[in-house]
């Protein structure tokens, strides 16, 4: 296996990794829908909605923010 497949290769699955936070507060998101555990006139549901959204997209910066800062030391 060439170097730059092995690069390539573990750059690829550090995105996957860094996403997945993020993809789990989507999918969060989508099963309170889907599952009807909240309706339109749950209380506060714009604000939990953007809370959820926002520890993953957190999450998923620390991550990406890890990766980085690995590489260049």
């Amino acid at each position: 296996m060439s170097i730059s497949l092995k690069t390539r290769t573990r750059h690829a699955l550090e995105v996957v990794i860094a996403f997945t936070p993020w993809l789990i507060s989507m999918y969060v998101l989508y099963w309170l829908e889907y599952g009807e555990i909240w309706a339109t006139e749950t209380a506060h549901r714009g604000k939990i909605a953007v809370a959820i959204l926002a520890v993953g997209m957190g999450l998923s910066f620390i991550v990406q923010s890890h990766f980085a800062r690995r590489e260049q030391k």
